[in-house]
């Protein structure tokens, strides 16, 4: 009975194995027809109807974005620009109290100014060496640190208070109209790639702390005495709402008598000023009773305590650029028809490039360019997808003021490139991060950029077999490519432009200082011109 019973489920398993054989075969030999198709064997397909110019962005917002900067950046092609930095402070700890409950005075040590620089550590036998990260120049600068009576706002009261305040890279003039008192100026700046070793206790209760580069240096006590300290049990201190109104923020102005200068990025929320104090405070007994040495008398204890004063909330830079009257008489009126011979590009308030492909004739008035049209109707399957931007080595110095990256983006919607999320490089260090998509500058044997090459397959191919709609790219210079998100472009600033504008920016790009100069569609190196590949399968 068993045998019998268990027949249905062995005829049903043999059918299934005969069924799986069939379909193996099947399958083998539409491979084989595969491979011996000419048709479906990739062929590349070049398009040169594409235009591209550049443009000179509008004042751009800089606030609600995590890295900052600080300097002076001499740019050989863009010239000088300035880098302020204005920024909310806020209290480390609300309704203070300096000392205990007995009201014991306190002695105020010292005010420190903190803000790192970005490095990494290296740790040896005998000591640590930093190694710097994002700093540009190496001439002195002038900076000062005034207190700001200017009261940056969260939220935007045009909205009911229910969007975020916008603030503008053009708007330091405004700034400065409200600056309170001097603090202090660094004369002669110039970054440091040295640590800072503090030593605390003596003998074998010795403590070193090491801390990494940056700016670090004493304040004028009697400024924080009677700023912080004489407020105590005050309501200017009993919350950091109160305390920002009260204590408006810090405004870093940047100097210099040269073209030259230095530049760093930092991370604000990383910068403090450490206010170090102590009191004395008598050793008491669990019954309270003050605890005697051997000569009887009380033992005091000195307790050593910080306040810090942190930067972060609202803080953004602005700019002061000199771009030389060449570069504006090559970027501010385009050829949006024919394209142009060179491509603009740099970073913060700076250039951006304009890519349209498939610019060519729509003899059928379709809003759709013939080729694209043809392309659609071939119905390709499409494998790779490139757009190759070679470096114009003849207007740049070349080298390490190149930029490593560049970032591509749908200037309609202002977003990434669907390529940008499939890239499997994401999970990379920024340098190496989204390489499949955005590509690294390629160098040659000098160490000169040759070209970078951004591939576009997944946007192509939701072109030509999506019906996607054709839209304007844009191209900036990017620090981080990983970091992902837009900033707002004050286009009122120039209502009167014919332009068609430009609303948005990625973040990436506000961050980076460096620009270059990339060959247009309208070369007169017609090898070196900007061109579409599309690398292709046919089918029947």
């Amino acid at each position: 009975m068993k045998t019998l019973n268990a027949l249905p489920k062995i005829v049903a398993i043999l059918f299934f194995i005969i069924a799986v054989a069939s379909c193996d075969e099947d399958f083998n030999n539409i491979g084989v027809d595969i491979v011996g198709d000419d048709h479906l064997q990739t062929q590349l397909y070049e398009s040169e109807n594409i235009v591209s110019y550049s443009r000179l962005l509008d004042p751009i917002q800089t606030n609600i974005i995590p890295v900052q900067k600080l300097g002076i950046y001499n740019d050989h092609v863009y010239g000088k620009s300035t880098a302020n930095y204005i920024t909310q402070v806020t209290i480390s700890e609300s309704d203070p109290i300096f000392g205990d409950t007995l009201g014991q005075p306190i002695i105020f040590e010292s005010a420190i100014l903190y803000l790192p620089y970005f490095s990494e550590a290296t740790v040896g036998e005998e000591e640590t060496t930093y190694t710097l990260d994002s700093i540009y120049g190496d001439t002195p600068i002038k900076i000062s640190m005034y207190e700001s009576e200017f009261f940056l706002r969260n939220l935007d009261p045009s909205s009911n208070f229910e969007d975020p305040q916008l603030y503008y890279s053009n708007q330091g003039p405004q700034f400065e109209n409200y600056l309170g008192e001097l603090i202090i100026t660094l004369e002669d700046f110039e970054p440091s790639n040295e640590g800072f070793v503090l030593v605390e206790g003596e003998g074998d209760d010795e403590v070193e702390t090491l801390i990494a580069p940056g700016i670090r240096v004493e304040l004028p006590m009697e400024y924080f005495q009677e700023k912080i300290f004489d407020k105590e049990g005050e309501s200017v201190l009993s919350n950091n709402n109160n305390f920002k109104e009260y204590f408006r923020g810090l405004y870093f102005k940047v100097e210099s008598d040269t073209e030259d200068g230095n530049l760093f990025l930092f991370d604000p929320t990383k910068a403090n000023i450490t206010l170090s104090y102590n009191f004395e405070r008598p050793d008491l007994d669990t019954l309270g009773e003050p605890v005697l040495d051997e000569n009887g008398e009380p033992i005091i204890d000195i307790i050593e305590e910080e306040f810090n004063i942190n930067f972060g909330g609202v803080s953004l830079n602005t700019y002061a650029n000199e771009l030389p009257q060449s570069i504006i008489s090559d970027i501010e009126n385009p050829d949006l028809i024919n394209g142009e011979e060179n491509l603009y590009v740099r970073g913060g308030e700076g250039v951006i490039a304009v890519i349209d492909l498939f610019s060519g004739e729509d003899l059928d008035d379709n809003g759709v360019a013939d080729e694209l049209d043809e392309l659609r109707i071939r119905e390709l399957l499409i494998n790779d997808a490139s757009i190759k931007f070679y470096v114009d080595q003849d207007k740049i110095v070349g080298g390490d003021t190149e930029p490593e990256r560049l970032i591509i983006y749908n200037l309609k919607n202002n977003t990434v490139l669907a390529d940008y999320f499939l890239d499997t490089t994401s999970g990379n260090e920024p340098i190496d991060a989204l390489t499949t998509h955005l590509g690294r500058l390629e160098r040659n044997s000098d160490d000169l950029g040759e070209y970078y090459n951004i591939r576009v397959t997944n946007f192509v191919s939701n072109l030509i077999n999506k019906d996607s709609t054709n839209v304007s790219l844009g191209l900036m210079v990017s620090q981080n490519v990983l970091l992902n998100g837009f900033q707002a472009v004050d286009s009122l600033t120039n209502p009167d432009s014919q332009l068609p504008r430009i609303k948005e920016i990625p973040r990436s790009g506000v961050i980076s200082p460096e620009g270059t100069v990339l060959y247009g569609n309208n070369a007169i190196n017609v090898d070196k011109r900007v061109k579409l590949q599309i690398n292709y399968i046919e089918p029947n």
